[in-house]
């Protein structure tokens, strides 16, 4: 659901792109019909879209604020990218004076790379591209300035997206003008790509290992006991309890690590003094409590079912 058009040559890089992006929910059957209508050129505007969505009983979410194109150093790299169910494939074009790559990724690895020195390259699907092409077969000019350039480009994204809600009204325009020769061009694109993945790589590895601990974290915080007896009172000195846990109970301390296993005595406070040898220690509506008279107890463990 993207167009993005970039123009590379002696004169530099200019690459403008729509911002908008759709997220879909439904039947599979009905999304690739609706897929297939609007890549046909069938549906003409977000109003149209809404309405045919509707009936097919897809849910879909159209946002304007995605950020496709982003300056690396002396080069633009423009990105369009599909979700799948386990990896997101990428299709990213790096562009300076002189010099481009296109280069395909599935996850963070390289499936495909090709450069090239000059010409007018666009991303998109096949009916965006087909009237992006017809639009500037008529209006663009190798003669223009780059400034110039990037505002048909831009003119000719708004015309694109008044035909087709694939494509947004909101539109960015970069440029880059390094002097680079053609062999310059691409050891920069060399180095420069290289570097994103890596950054891509190690993106991917941290995002990883948050929803990793995240899921852990969910896990940990599934098990902790809201209701139901803990153990029993097992040694009273004063305030202080001593309290051998249930078989089915285990004392974590607040960084998860086992402080007492099932059997095993924990330190409790209270401030009654209506505790006996044998009370039973519960929790109800989260508190944790003698079972007997519901007085309050203390402690500074977290009490979880193993």
């Amino acid at each position: 659901m993207s167009l993005i058009i970039a123009y590379v040559g002696k004169k530099g890089c200019v690459m403008a792109s729509d911002k908008r992006k759709i997220g879909y929910f439904g039947d599979k059957k009905n999304l690739n019909l609706l897929e297939k209508e609007l890549y046909e050129g069938k549906i003409d505007n977000d109003d149209d879209f809404l309405a045919r969505a509707n009936e097919l009983g897809i849910s879909i979410k159209i946002t304007d604020d995605a950020n496709k194109l982003k300056i690396i150093g002396n080069t633009i790299r423009g990105e369009v990218s599909t979700k799948g169910t386990f990896e997101t494939r990428r299709r990213r074009i790096y562009g300076t004076t002189n010099g481009y790559q296109i280069i395909e990724l599935l996850g963070s690895d390289t499936e495909k790379r090709q450069a090239g020195e000059n010409g007018v390259i666009i991303f998109g699907n096949e009916y965006a591209k087909r009237l992006a092409e017809t639009l500037i077969k008529r209006k663009w000019k190798p003669s223009l300035s780059l400034r110039y350039m990037g505002e048909i480009f831009e003119s000719i994204l708004e015309e694109v997206a008044s035909k087709t809600p694939t494509v947004g009204k909101k539109v960015d325009v970069l440029m880059q003008q390094p002097k680079f020769d053609k062999a310059e061009a691409q050891r920069h694109l060399n180095i420069t790509i290289d570097h994103d993945i890596k950054v891509l790589t190690k993106f991917r590895q941290e995002l990883t290992e948050k929803l990793v601990q995240q899921s852990i974290e969910i896990e940990r915080a599934n098990k902790i006991i809201d209701k139901g007896e803990v153990g029993k009172v097992v040694n009273i000195d004063g305030n202080m309890l001593f309290v051998q846990l249930n078989k089915d109970v285990q004392a974590l301390d607040d960084n998860w690590k086992q402080r007492a296993g099932p059997g095993q005595n924990v330190l409790m406070f209270t401030d009654s003094d209506n505790v006996k040898i044998g009370d039973k220690v519960v929790i109800e509506n989260e508190d944790l409590c003698l079972k007997k008279d519901k007085s309050s107890l203390q402690c500074d463990i977290i009490l979880c079912s193993l």
